[in-house]
Formats: C-alpha cells, structure tokens, sequence
C-alpha cells in the first residue's frame, strides 16, 4: 500500500495494531477522521488518553472503574455473597446486560494456559481464595468459557476451596463449548446464569 503522506501512513499503521482492523479497514478510519473537524478528533483524543491513564482495576474484583470499588462492587443492593467468576471484564459486561445477576465478581485476567506460559501466579486466583477463606460468600459461579482452558483453571480453584463451606456452581451448558461468553446471545446466556448446576456435576459425568 502506497502513501503519499508519511504522517497518513504512520497513523494507518497505528490503527492497524488494533485487533481485528486490517490495513484496508485502518486506512478507511484514518481517511474518516482526516474528514472530521480538529475538535471531534481531539475529543477523541482526550477521551482515549484520559481512559487509558484515569481507568484501574477495582480493589475487590479487578473488573474496570473509575473508583477503587467498581459500581458493581459498591452497590449495597447486589447480593455480595454470590460470586460470579469470569475471564474477561467483557464476560462482566455480557452478563450485565442479561439482567439475570445480582451477585458481584470476580476478574481473573484471563485462563489458565500452559502452552500460552499462563500459570496460577499469572491470574487473579490468590485474591480469589482469599476473599473465600476472610469473606463470607455463600456461592461461587464458574462461568468461564466452556474450553480445555476455561476447564482446566475451574478445576484449580475448585481444588483450592472444596473444603469451604460454600456451594460451588457453574453456568449451564446452554454455552456450546468452545465458546466464548462475549459472544453468547443475551438469552441464552442468562438461562444460563440461572439456570446453573453444581461445579461436582461438570466433571463426575465427563
């Protein structure tokens, strides 16, 4: 691809680093934003930065915020004995918008993967068995992604909790597996939710 300006080309290069935008689609965007007058674009600008350095991880369960306690978190009114374990902030926001949940969470940071080199140490799982064994939580939800990974990491924290005093549980299999949990359709997703089975049952019958 040929540029005749060489600020065009190192901002088409830029927006290509993001996921899922080739060099075709980044051009296209770029072209689109030269279009739009200087302030839309230093809104987004400022929008972008003022995220990227304001934005942390809530104090208590790593989903994202704008305070130490996430509004999740800090809502009196959400049963906050009821634990809903999960990868990916986006899992967080797949399940809000089902309006099934009124437990809180907890963020891993991802899955355990030994091909990947991501172990225990590299997952928000201590926090996790810490807050099991100091707080009192009544339930825990696995609701990873139904994958060898997403297996494999609710087998570890099960191990390390099973003889709490908590009922352990996992989202029904409504989820084909293999899938991802941002991708699931609202619906199907909260039938899920609601509708989960004991964490013994997943693994006793395969």
């Amino acid at each position: 691809m040929e540029f005749s300006s060489k600020l065009l080309e190192k901002a088409v290069n830029e927006m290509a680093q993001l996921p899922g935008i080739g060099k075709r689609t980044a051009l296209r965007l770029v072209l689109h934003l030269f279009k739009q007058p200087e302030e839309r674009v230093a809104f987004l600008t400022e929008a972008l930065l003022k995220m990227r350095m304001d934005v942390k991880l809530c104090n208590n369960c790593h989903n994202i915020s704008d305070e130490d306690l996430c509004v999740i978190c800090s809502n009196e009114k959400r049963d906050h004995q009821l634990i809903c374990v999960v990868e990916d902030v986006r899992d967080v926001m797949a399940i809000e918008n089902t309006g099934q949940y009124k437990g809180i969470y907890h963020v891993l940071g991802g899955k355990i993967s030994p091909i990947d080199g991501v172990g225990p140490s590299q997952l928000k799982i201590n926090s996790l068995i810490e807050k099991v064994n100091t707080e009192s939580v009544r339930e825990l939800i696995f609701a990873l992604s139904s994958t060898m990974e997403g297996d494999t990491t609710n087998f570890y924290i099960y191990k390390q909790i099973k003889n709490q005093n908590l009922i352990t549980s996992t989202i029904a299999r409504g989820i084909a597996v293999g899938d991802e949990l941002e991708y699931a359709d609202e619906v199907t997703l909260g039938r899920s939710i609601v509708q989960r089975v004991p964490f013994e049952n997943s693994f006793k019958n395969n």
